[in-house]
Order: structure tokens, then sequence, then C-alpha cells
């Protein structure tokens, strides 16, 4: 695929070290020539100097024959008017925006072909703000993502010793809890002086202390898997209920607003460092948010806001040796679980699961929602793991027996790559590329006869239908082009 990435910036470097790696021909737009020049050096990648709203910029870049246009520069005007640029000149089929401004987000008109033309609006700041609220939800797990419209769910946790089934067998762990239907797709192990390895799970694989665990189900079935792995008594897990937030910036002024809604549910704390804009965030904010002026890494002013009751410490500045620093010094101080945004790959890899809980990345939170539009074939969700090692994916079976490899087939006959897992079926679901909505479907369909949507562990004997939402957990990336072929629909296969 030709994509054009417009922005340099830590989101564009992000997505362009994601889709370099999948053989497609990049082009990043940047007025900054150093910057481009840095890329090109890491990257198998052109650049081009210049601003990604003139149509001759867009024109050496390769606009007339692009596939996908990404516009994650600084400025949303930017973003949307190279979006309509690239509609009304070049044609470009598919055309994504970065976009920060809720107005935007919340009228179509203005972001539909009449308007700026934006297929598909990403706002990083969003994504992390919905995917922490999740960590929040499920206190032990270290990453949730979620499947058929939250139906399912991808779940990491920390194996703990003592905890019921760490030190037994995967096989164990499933006799054990027969009605509980689980799918452990992976686990990545820590040796000695060595980056976490990865190991292929079967049913004689043994779960030890210290394993970060992948494990696919139903979302009613996900508080009992945490338990499991990371729980050692039955005592239920304490919900996440004072949370303080370090920095007040956009990421951390709109966490605090959601979590500002839910009145009385949370104490939320918020310490910024700068006056002016302690003031600001005391006018936006619920006043029930209490906001502090101050330094997030300053010892005295942590112990005197009573850091040893907080339940989710979260570090969500612009600046990740602040946010390493004031995450660890709070995790010393007694912070039950800490949370630390940083940016360079190199500085989450070396935190994500050691003194600091969970090292999240701004790019890699919201990754997934430009992989879906890349990936061929029925992709409803992409999700990207391990800092973009791993990914999971969600896709949908069409066609029938003379048009599909899959449709009407075991699992067991199915010819997928080796490591790659199928963690979950989820049947039932309201066609995806019908003309009918739910709301449709039930009206003229009797009650009795609609089928609830049902998720399903896939054995060997298990057939596929057409309509199946299947998800995978994929250890390494180059083996996504392998599933898509596979699961194609194709008039000419017999």
């Amino acid at each position: 695929m030709k994509i054009i990435i417009l922005g340099a910036g830590r989101v564009g470097q992000s997505v362009a070290d994601s889709l370099v790696s999948e053989r497609n021909d990049i082009t990043v737009i940047d007025t900054d020539a150093e910057r481009l020049r840095d890329l090109e050096s890491r990257f198998d990648l052109r650049g081009v100097v210049g601003n990604g709203i003139d149509p001759a910029v867009l024109a050496e870049a390769g606009a007339k024959d692009t596939d996908l246009l990404i516009a994650c520069a600084a400025q949303d005007e930017t973003n949307l008017v190279c979006c309509k640029v690239a509609q009304l000149l070049f044609n470009i089929p598919k055309r994504i925006a970065r976009v920060r401004s809720m107005g935007f987000q919340a009228d179509p008109l203005l972001t539909g072909p009449e308007g700026f033309a934006v297929d598909r609006i990403i706002c990083p700041e969003q994504s992390l703000t919905r995917y922490i609220g999740k960590l929040i939800d499920y206190p032990e797990a270290m990453q949730v993502r979620e499947f058929a419209g939250g139906r399912a769910c991808l779940v990491s946790v920390r194996a703990r010793a003592g905890a019921p089934m760490v030190g037994h067998t995967v096989a164990e762990m499933r006799s054990s809890t027969p009605e509980v239907d689980v799918r452990l797709v992976a686990i990545y192990r820590r040796f000695p002086e060595e980056p976490d390895r990865f190991v292929a799970c079967d049913g004689g694989t043994r779960i030890e202390p210290g394993d970060e665990v992948f494990v696919l189900a139903a979302r009613e079935h996900i508080a009992h898997v945490l338990a499991t792995l990371h729980r050692r008594d039955a005592t239920p897990v304490r919900p996440v209920r004072r949370i303080m937030i370090a920095g007040g910036g956009r990421v951390g002024q709109r966490l605090a607003l959601e979590l500002g809604k839910e009145s009385g549910r949370y104490l939320v704390k918020i310490v910024e460092d700068d006056n002016a804009r302690c003031i600001a965030l005391a006018s936006r904010l619920p006043s029930d948010v209490l906001v502090l002026q101050g330094d997030a890494t300053d010892e005295n002013l942590l112990g005197d806001e009573g850091i040893d009751e907080i339940d989710l410490f979260l570090a969500l500045t612009d600046d990740d040796e602040d946010n390493i620093m004031s995450s660890l010094l709070a995790k010393r101080m007694g912070a039950r679980r800490v949370l630390a945004l940083i940016n360079r790959r190199s500085y989450a890899d070396l935190m994500h699961g050691t003194q600091i809980d969970i090292a999240l990345s701004p790019a890699q939170a919201m990754l997934g929602e430009l992989l879906a539009y890349v990936r061929q074939g029925d992709v409803q969700a992409v999700h990207s793991l391990r800092r973009g090692v791993a990914e999971a994916l969600e896709i949908v079976v069409r066609g029938d027996r003379k048009t599909s490899r899959v449709v009407g087939r075991k699992v067991s006959e199915l010819a997928l790559p080796r490591d790659v897992h199928i963690g979950l079926i989820v049947r039932g679901l309201p066609d995806s590329d019908g003309a009918h909505d739910a709301s449709e479907v039930a009206s003229e369909v009797a009650p009795d006869a609609l089928r609830a949507p049902q998720v399903i562990i896939p054995r060997s004997a298990t057939v596929l239908e057409s309509n199946d939402h299947v998800v995978f957990f994929l250890p390494h990336k180059r083996l996504v082009r392998d599933v898509e072929k596979l699961f194609r629909v194709s008039a000419t296969f017999f």
C-alpha cells in the first residue's frame, strides 16, 4: 500500500515505524528537513520537505497514486485542510486526520465529503483517556484490549507467586474451571540480562511467577482470569478510588474531566507545576477534583498529599524523565499502582512491568485505529502489543465454501502460520457489511429467532461460519499478511 504521512513528530514517527515494517511504500512530509533526514536514516521511507497543504508538495510526495493519507501534523487546521486538498485534487481514497478539537469530532457535517473530507478522525489524547479508563476498571491488568464491540477482551497480567494458577500448566488451568471459557495465547518470560522472551503456549506450558500472560476471554470472565493469575487469596480486589495525576496538560485534563463526571466514585488530585495552568484547570474541572501546584517529583509534596493511600498514580506530563522519576518515587513511597506515559520506546521497554507497573506509549495507544485502515480484508480491530512487536487482530469471515478458504472448515484444517493463535470467535453479531443495523434487524425478525452473540473458545473441531468475528494473537507482525491472505474472499478460489 502506498501511504503519505503528514508530520514527522512523535505520532508520525511511530506510525511510520509500524507501517514501514509491513512493507508499505511510505512517504513522510514535514517542514523540518533535519527531522526527515533522521527518519530516512532509520527507516526505509522517503521524506519530502514542505507544507502538506501545498498541492505541489503533495504532488511531489506522489499523491496522484496514493492509497492512504495520514495527516498527523501538530495543528488541527493543517491536517483538515490537507485531507480536503487530497480529496479535491488527488482523489486519495482514504484520509485520516489527527484532530484534538472536540468540536470537529462532534459534527459529521464538518468532516464529511462536503466538509473537510476526513474518513476517520484520530485523537491520541482521547485514545489514551479511553485506554487508561479500562486499566482503572481492571486494576490488576497491565493491558486491556477490546474486540467485537467490547464483548471479548485481551488482557495481560503479571503472574504472581501464590496465585491459584501460577505454577500450574495451561491444561490444568483449563480443567480447574471448565465452565469459564478462556484462551491463554502467549507468555513473555524474563531471563537474566535478556529482554522478555516469547513463550508459545500449549497444554503443557507452565505458568511461572513473573510471566506476563496474555489471555483472551469474554468480558464477563476477565475478573476471574485476573484473580487466578495475580491474586494470592480470595479477598476481592480493592477497586481504584484514590487517583493522583501528575501533569495538567491535554491528557491529564481530559482524564480528570472524565473521572470527574462520575461524581463520588473517584477522589482525584492533579499536580501541575505551572501556576497559570493550575488556574485554568481549576476553572475547567469539576469542583471535587483537587488541583495542586507543585512538582510531582517532590518527595515532601507527595508525602503531604498522602501518596501511600493512592490506588493509582498516573504520570502524564510531556517529559519522559519526569514521568519515570515521579512514578518510581510514588511507588517507593507506597502508591499501590503506578503508570508512566513514556514516548521513547527504549525507555518504555526498560520500565514496563518493573518498579513502574505500566509504561504506556501515547502513539501505541492509538496505533490500532490506524492499522485497521491499512489491513487488507474485513479487519474490524487491530491492537499493537509489546511496543509494536506483537499484534492482536479481529477479522470477519466472509464468503462461502466456494469463495473462501475458511468458511465451513475446521480450525484444524486452516493453513495458519506457526505461532499464530486463534484466540476466540464471536458468533451472531449483526452483519457489519450489511444494509441493516441491529434495530432494523430486530424489527423484521421475531425475538425468539434472534441469536444472541456468543463468545466461543475454538477447538480443533470448531467449524468457521460466515460472519464469524475471529480474534488472533500474532507474536510477530510479519505474520499479518499470511493471515489476511487466508481470510480473503476470492471469486476464483476454485
